[in-house]
């Protein structure tokens, strides 16, 4: 696929707005139309202990670099990636792990009590405390540097498949 335009799609959002969950029912749905595609949560692929750098950034990126050719050599010709992207130069990353990676960003917003909630249900560990104070700040940090190139509402009360396919038809996959 060298050369090859890559359509990449990159769910954002602080934590708690459903990140990955409306991954993988985005990636159900392009299944069931047939879409050749491949669906990562960024943020696995940098899951050790110790960590070197903040958010595994490097370690993430390296290993979707390693990863990628792996994907299209099974036939995918897109991407749907989950992962909170705080700054436009980020996106510079995606190009280079991705050669000819076209990134759209989708910010996916919910209220901060809705965050919570859902933190308290994900997180319910020693970690709770710093995720809930993080899902606050994460969301002013998107608020002031408006990298998404669209945002979907995923906040309490709306059905997983309904954000998912607005996702993607903003996207233009559906």
């Amino acid at each position: 696929m060298a050369g090859a335009i890559v359509p990449l799609l990159i769910i954002s959002g602080s934590l708690g707005t459903g990140k990955t969950t409306v991954l993988n029912e985005a990636s159900d749905l392009l299944t069931e139309a047939g879409i050749p595609h491949a669906a990562i949560d960024l943020d696995g692929l940098a899951v050790m202990h110790p960590r070197h750098d903040p958010h595994g950034a490097r370690l993430s990126f390296a290993n979707l670099a390693a990863v990628w050719p792996n994907y299209v050599a099974a036939g995918a010709d897109r991407l749907i990636i989950a992962r909170v992207v705080e700054d436009r130069a980020d996106l510079d990353r995606y190009r280079a792990a991705i050669p000819g990676a076209q990134p759209v960003v989708c910010r996916l917003t919910a209220a901060v009590g809705v965050m919570h909630e859902r933190l308290r249900v994900r997180e319910p560990g020693m970690f709770l405390e710093q995720a809930l104070s993080r899902a606050a700040e994460l969301d002013s940090i998107l608020d002031r540097s408006r990298v998404e190139d669209f945002s979907v509402d995923n906040g309490s009360g709306r059905p997983v498949g309904a954000v998912a396919r607005e996702v993607l038809r903003h996207a233009g996959w559906l």
